[in-house]
């Protein structure tokens, strides 16, 4: 029998159950700087981030999130607002009950609510301000944070053991255990079961799977799935890429976020962008279309084809908002770009449009294949440009 896993509704989106993969982010502006924090969720949200998680570290960073919100749906922007807490969240919850109404979740560390009895009372607090203002929690396990008490525990009762574990069976069962206890914790407190996200992140690809592949096999949560910190550039990449794979291939995960170290140069959004790619080439959600072309090799000496594959990226790209308004299933569209003959035609009729040019010592014109049949040859020095005609005419012939 099928298990069935919770569904979880926080502001206006619903997450888990057969509901699509969601993405989220969080900024990394001042919090207290409300105007600059709401410029980052809109450039997030244009960018396809479906929640938006915010820092609430101090009073002044709490005082700040109503205004965030107000400014949020005054622009049409009302998405769910995570509130991230650690430490002291109890206290800012508590003595800002207007930042405790204005946020659609609150992200709660068990690793760092307190020690003993005090973790129990505040974590409970945070619990409870959730229940009156009827919104969803995260417990949110981080490797970097973990339960120390717990930790220490289980080591000394696999010290004792006649077939002890090993130090990394132990940290995941830490990981694990920690998140099912304040689960529990939190539905005995009156929190609902649907209103409830679990995470375990780790940095470490191995440990992060095992992590999460123990606790969707214990649990039937809403969870959410990540790397601590994926890293920068290519590293934080595939990274990402290669954990939540493996997790999202399994139908471990109900909303993602990847965790890029940014680059000064380069946009918040850029973690957006590629949570995207990674849930459309992995065949999950359609965002826009996709182009496919190959790696080059000693037949593909010219640029050509690698010049025309960026261009029709980049009008993917300045086009793509405009078109999902006017043509509705445009994001599931395929084109190929093809560098020579070998697999160039095999490819494009493939796709939906595809184009074969001229490798190296081939004749110098490029058929163009529309629905798997050809379609014309084009040649010259206009190719570019009557290329980028044909997809816009499909679009419109097709999409309409």
């Amino acid at each position: 029998m099928k298990r069935k896993f919770i569904e979880v509704q926080i502001g206006n989106l619903k997450l888990g159950g057969n509901n699509p993969i969601r993405i989220q982010s969080m900024t990394n502006t001042d919090t207290s700087d409300f105007k600059s924090t709401f410029e980052q969720i809109r450039e997030l949200v244009d960018a396809g981030s479906e929640m938006v998680r915010v820092t609430v570290m101090d009073h002044d960073g709490a005082r700040a999130v109503p205004k965030i919100k107000e400014l949020m749906i005054k622009e049409g922007y009302n998405v769910p607002l995570i509130g991230d807490f650690h430490f002291i969240g109890d206290k800012l919850l508590e003595d800002n009950p207007a930042c405790a109404a204005a946020l659609d979740k609150y992200r709660i560390n068990p690793g760092n609510v307190g020690r003993g009895k005090n973790r129990e009372d505040n974590f409970s607090k945070i619990v409870n301000i959730a229940i009156k203002n009827k919104k969803v929690i995260r417990i949110g396990v981080n490797a970097g944070s973990i339960d120390e008490e717990l930790f220490t525990k289980l080591m000394d009762d696999n010290a004792k053991s006649k077939d002890p574990k090993s130090a990394k069976e132990i940290f995941t069962e830490v990981m694990v255990t920690s998140a099912i206890n304040s689960y529990n914790t939190a539905v005995k407190l009156g929190q609902p079961k649907n209103k409830i996200v679990v995470s375990v992140k780790v940095s470490d690809v191995q440990d992060v799977i095992s992590c999460y592949e123990k606790l969707h096999s214990k649990t039937d949560y809403c969870l959410h799935v990540g790397l601590t910190e994926a890293g920068l550039g290519n590293k934080g990449i595939v990274a990402t890429s290669a954990a939540m794979g493996i997790l999202l291939q399994q139908g471990i995960g109900d909303t993602i976020r990847v965790s890029l170290t940014p680059d000064p140069s380069e946009s918040r959004t850029k973690e957006v962008q590629i949570a995207k790619l990674l849930l459309q080439t992995m065949g999950f959600r359609m965002f826009q279309p996709l182009v496919t072309s190959c790696p080059g090799c000693g037949r593909t000496t010219s640029t050509f084809y690698q010049n025309l594959a960026k261009e029709v990226n980049q009008e993917i790209e300045e086009n793509i908002k405009e078109w999902k308004v006017k043509y509705p299933g445009v994001e599931s569209l395929n084109i190929a770009v093809m560098g020579c003959v070998v697999n160039g035609p095999g490819e494009s009729k493939h796709a939906d449009i595809g184009i074969s040019l001229p490798g190296k010592s081939e004749k110098p014109f490029a058929p163009v294949y529309i629905d798997g049949k050809p379609h014309i040859v084009l040649r010259g020095d206009n190719i570019v440009a009557e290329f980028k005609k044909i997809i816009s005419s499909y679009i419109q012939n097709r999409f309409q």
